[in-house]
């Protein structure tokens, strides 16, 4: 059911991530980060990463994951392929995420490189739920 596609937007990747809870939702909007950087089905999940992240709403929560993950890239080269939100929930008036993510380090041999990502904006960006599941969207800035 869950997913994401690719919306129309100028220099910028506009991503509507989907699913049919917000554990699917936020691990479908980590794919799709992956994604516009490299073909994710080439990633083999041969390491482990636990991520919390956390935020005062569900928008918060969506840029600290995705923030979150971006650094990983940029800091370790870290890509994944196999993304497991197991826990999204309040705690202490803030939205809490933890996740398992699987992948590994990127090598240049193996992975194509696609389009660099500068940043995760707050532009645009909006989570909710409707008939049809919950939805996020983001924009990332190229």
């Amino acid at each position: 059911m869950g997913g994401f596609r690719f919306l129309e937007h100028s220099a910028d990747a506009y991503i509507e991530a989907y699913g049919g809870s917000y554990e699917e939702c936020y691990e479908n909007a980590g794919l799709a980060l992956y994604e516009v950087i490299t073909d994710t089905s080439l990633i083999e999940p041969r390491d482990e990463r636990i991520i919390e992240a956390e935020g005062e709403d569900l928008e918060a929560l969506l840029y600290d994951w995705l923030e979150k993950l971006l650094i990983m890239v940029d800091i370790d080269g870290f890509l994944a392929s196999k993304i497991d939100v197991e826990y999204i929930g309040m705690e202490d008036d803030m939205y809490k995420l933890r996740a398992r993510i699987l992948g590994e380090v990127y090598d240049p041999r193996r992975h194509i490189s696609k389009t660099s990502i500068k940043a995760v904006t707050y532009h645009q960006m909006k989570v909710y739920k409707d008939e049809e599941g919950v939805k996020a969207r983001f924009i990332l800035d190229l």
